[in-house]
């Protein structure tokens, strides 16, 4: 049961249907109840009340600042909030000044009205697809009030709090797929921007060459709204594109391999759905996939140099110890390459772009966002060695498209046996974000089976 959409609430806000400052109060009330002290590392309740109090005036005056006016986001703790430290899920940073402003793109949530309720818990520097974090606590995935299964990584509290129903929107980074997996565990939608496409000041890096930014909601249109108000836009320029004679490019191979049962019959269900509303489906061999996976097991990978630049002092020195052992683990990876290694990289990172948008066109690419749904964490948290491996496979699918510098949508198309969603990744090549939205907010219903 996913609660009011961002076009609902903000047309009930601007009729005077509801009061912000009542909503602010509801959010933090629910966080209450919902009862996980884990999905956020700090909550923001003076500012929140203070921004609900200004966008009540506005809105009672008539005057509001954007669509979003009064509704409240959380923000995953990467982002600068001015007057407190940015924490990037780990303790080592807690003795470090307070943030003296917002993050660019915070400041202009705040432009556009947007109540900034809270920090939300991530893997410590944003380095897992899984999620787990040894010192806020993991969050819980909400689809499964028995079980402790993995919110998905690094942006996971962005993921829970959307799903649990606390706040319609949570912002996330995404630099291996940190936007799409947390969606897809929780079934939600989650947008993954072109690099560049946001400005990334005052946010935590991980790899200033792959991270990117965006929303995570419950649907397509609530991603579309956010993106042009967090971009100063007075209204969306995405239109939904009609799913007849979308153009769709299946991979075979690499994406599909060890894919769960139900990640594969909601894949090819919704295949067929977008195939019979008149989608154009085409099964191609992308050679290039499996390239990328070679070249990082020879080479290494893009972020870990970067990675390790960032932390190298951490890593090296007396904070590795009040670290997360299997984050400093994947830093320290790094260390094994070298400078040829990063050059090949980088060389060849070009030429697969280059290629692989030649091959894509105007087309959009499709596969499963994680060939799995999200697990239990017990045995993830008992052994490195089985962390690793499941880590390795959560992030596959996804990473491919960061180190294309692809943008994509990942969209619940269903979920299996247990009630635990699967996602399907709509993609395409940088700079067409706007394309993929459109095709996305076309395409959500046949998607989903709705």
């Amino acid at each position: 049961m996913t609660g009011p959409s961002v076009s609902t609430l903000g047309r009930k806000l601007r009729k005077g249907e509801l009061d912000p400052v009542d909503m602010a109060e509801e959010v933090f009330a629910a966080i209450e109840r919902h009862g996980d002290p884990a999905i956020f590392t700090e909550t923001l309740k003076p500012r929140a009340m203070a921004e609900a109090k200004a966008a009540r005036r506005r809105l009672r005056a008539g005057s509001p600042a954007s669509a979003m006016d009064g509704i409240p986001v959380a923000w995953k703790d990467l982002f600068d909030i001015q007057g407190r430290v940015t924490t990037a899920g780990s303790v080592v940073l807690k003795s470090d000044p307070p943030a003296k402003k917002d993050a660019a793109l915070v400041a202009a949530a705040k432009t556009g009205g947007i109540v900034s309720v809270g920090c939300l818990n991530m893997t410590e520097f944003a380095y897992s697809g899984i999620g787990l974090n040894p010192h806020y606590g993991t969050p819980r995935n909400p689809n499964d009030p028995k079980v402790h299964r993995s919110p998905g990584g690094s942006s996971s509290g962005s993921g829970a709090v959307v799903a649990a129903n606390i706040v319609p929107v949570a912002i996330g980074t995404d630099t291996g797929g940190s936007i799409r997996i947390p969606a897809a565990f929780n079934g939600v939608v989650g947008y993954k921007s072109s690099t560049g496409h946001y400005p990334m000041d005052g946010v935590f890096p991980l790899s200033r060459t792959l991270d990117t930014l965006g929303p995570l909601a419950h649907s397509v249109e609530d991603c579309v709204i956010t993106d042009a108000v967090l971009r100063g836009l007075s209204r969306p320029r995405v239109k939904p594109r009609p799913v007849k004679g979308l153009e769709l490019l299946v991979p075979e191979g690499v994406v599909f391999d060890g894919c769960e049962a139900a990640v594969l019959n909601n894949f090819e269900a919704a295949v067929a759905r977008l195939r019979k509303a008149g989608a154009k489906v085409r099964r191609i061999r992308m050679p290039v996939f499996q390239q990328i996976i070679d070249l990082i097991t020879q080479r290494g990978h893009l972020l870990g140099p970067e990675a390790l630049s960032v932390h190298w002092d951490r890593v090296t020195g007396k904070d590795a110890a009040r670290m997360d052992a299997r984050v400093v683990k994947r830093i320290l990876l790094a260390e094994k390459m070298t400078a040829v290694d990063l050059v090949v990289v980088l060389e060849e990172r070009r030429r697969m772009i280059a290629e692989t948008e030649a091959l894509i066109g105007d087309a959009f690419v499709a596969f499963p966002t994680t060939p799995h749904v999200a697990m239990p964490i017990a045995p993830l948290e008992a052994d490195h060695d089985v962390f690793f491996r499941n880590n390795a496979k959560t992030l596959r699918n996804t990473m491919l498209g960061n180190f294309l510098d692809w943008c994509g949508v990942s969209i619940p198309n269903g979920t299996d046996s247990g009630g635990m969603p699967t996602a399907f990744l709509l993609s395409a090549s940088h700079g067409r974000d706007t394309d993929v939205l459109s095709a996305a907010l076309g395409a959500e219903h046949s998607i989903r089976g709705q």
